[in-house]
């Protein structure tokens, strides 16, 4: 089973006139989003799921997204 890929905005780039450019995927979910889906980093990479300690955001549909995962390999809660 395929884990899920973090979203996560653009960067905002002032040349371009400063809009909002949207979003992409990135290169892992961030230790706050791991916390609030209820697992630590060390479990994520057991689970091969991608972790990013650099990134300080917490985005819901990111943590929806792990909870999710989590529920369908029998390790979430519900």
């Amino acid at each position: 089973m395929e884990p899920p890929r973090p979203i996560v905005k653009k960067p905002r780039l002032l040349k371009y006139g400063g809009a909002e450019p949207g979003t992409r995927f990135g290169k892992g979910f961030s230790l706050g989003e791991l916390e609030e889906a209820g697992i630590d980093a060390v479990q994520a990479k057991a689970l091969g799921i991608p972790v990013d300690r650099r990134r300080k955001s917490v985005w819901k549909h990111n943590v929806e997204a792990l909870r999710e995962f989590l529920t369908r390999i029998g390790m979430g809660k519900g």
